[in-house]
């Protein structure tokens, strides 16, 4: 049947689909099968068809991933934006949330970062004093 071409000329290929929305095949894939994205099409052989509505989904959750997003959190925007519901306060939740969830990262960070520096100074001074600057000692002493 020549049905397989005209379906076909209607959808993208998984290939094209990923390309165009900046993803893997892999990461499409996943997210279908997540839930993230409704069953797509098939041809007759098998093929996934995406359509343009799937790649501006597909383009969302990218940009949601880049944010930090779960995908348990986008699948819930993208349940509620499915519904009908406007999700404007359930994603300013969201947001909030992580973004002190970053903030929290990024004082780790500084506190590795000062500890590490610390380190390494206490190595380098040693190293230039002809010391031994093993990791295990200095470590040791920083701890104390």
């Amino acid at each position: 049947m020549h049905g397989t071409r005209a379906v076909a000329a209607s959808g993208l290929t998984i290939g094209e689909a990923a390309r165009r929305a900046g993803l893997s095949r892999k990461a499409v894939r996943l997210y279908e099968a997540r839930g993230l994205l409704p069953p797509v099409e098939r041809t007759e052989s098998g093929y996934r068809l995406y359509s343009e509505h799937d790649l501006l989904a597909l383009r969302f959750i990218r940009q949601a991933r880049a944010l930090g997003l779960g995908l348990e959190e986008i699948h819930a925007i993208m349940t509620l934006r499915r519904t009908g519901i406007p999700p404007s306060e359930d994603v300013i939740t969201l947001l909030k949330t992580r973004l002190g969830a970053v903030e929290r990262q990024i004082s780790e960070l500084h506190l590795l970062r000062h500890g590490l520096a610390h380190v390494l100074d206490a190595a380098t001074s040693r190293a230039d004093r002809g010391e031994d600057a093993r990791l295990c000692r200095i470590l040791n002493e920083a701890d104390q």
